[in-house]
């Protein structure tokens, strides 16, 4: 990674969504966190679409693919893992290719269960498994108002903004 001209660091944004339907026998984690209800989220994974969204966000912001390029469904080594272990692999690769966090916004949206007692928690374990300190990680939650498949409970989606600056900056940002 080189800086501009006029020496500012070369800055770099990324956006990513996962959605996952509600079923029965399931746990539900997001953030990493074990939220008590009454169904999780289906996935190859354990299915933290929040975790996800993250995932997809840093992968694109630093142009190296998606979750499903890095950690295909197809593969059984992911089969029910947890999603902060891939979300800790992908700081990895973020950190090889010459970025570093600069932060993480994330929305969640769920009409039911109510998340917002967790999301501390769900900050504190993504910023741990990104060896970044939790204030650059920003996670809220909203209904869609009983709107759409969120609205009528079958499932819970996630969206996710980050931003990377270049490593080798000179700059203190």
């Amino acid at each position: 990674m080189s800086t501009s001209p006029t020496n500012y660091p070369e800055y770099r944004s990324g956006i990513g969504f996962d959605s996952h339907p509600l079923s029965d026998g399931r746990r539900l984690v997001l953030g990493g966190v074990e939220i008590p209800h009454n169904r999780g989220l289906s996935g190859h994974s354990d299915g933290d679409v929040l975790v996800h969204a993250v995932m997809d966000a840093l992968l694109g912001a630093a142009n190296l693919g998606d979750k499903g390029v890095h950690f295909p469904s197809s593969d059984d080594q992911y089969k029910d893992i947890s999603s902060l272990i891939l979300l800790e692999r992908v700081g990895v690769l973020i950190t090889e290719a010459g970025w570093r966090l600069s932060n993480v916004d994330a929305t969640i949206l769920a009409q039911n269960p109510k998340l917002s007692l967790f999301n501390t928690d769900m900050r504190n374990n993504m910023a741990a498994s990104l060896a970044v300190n939790p204030g650059r990680v920003s996670v809220k939650v909203t209904t869609t108002d009983y709107l759409g498949f969120v609205g009528r409970e079958e499932g819970i989606a996630a969206i996710a903004v980050v931003s990377l600056v270049s490593v080798d900056s000179k700059s203190s940002v």
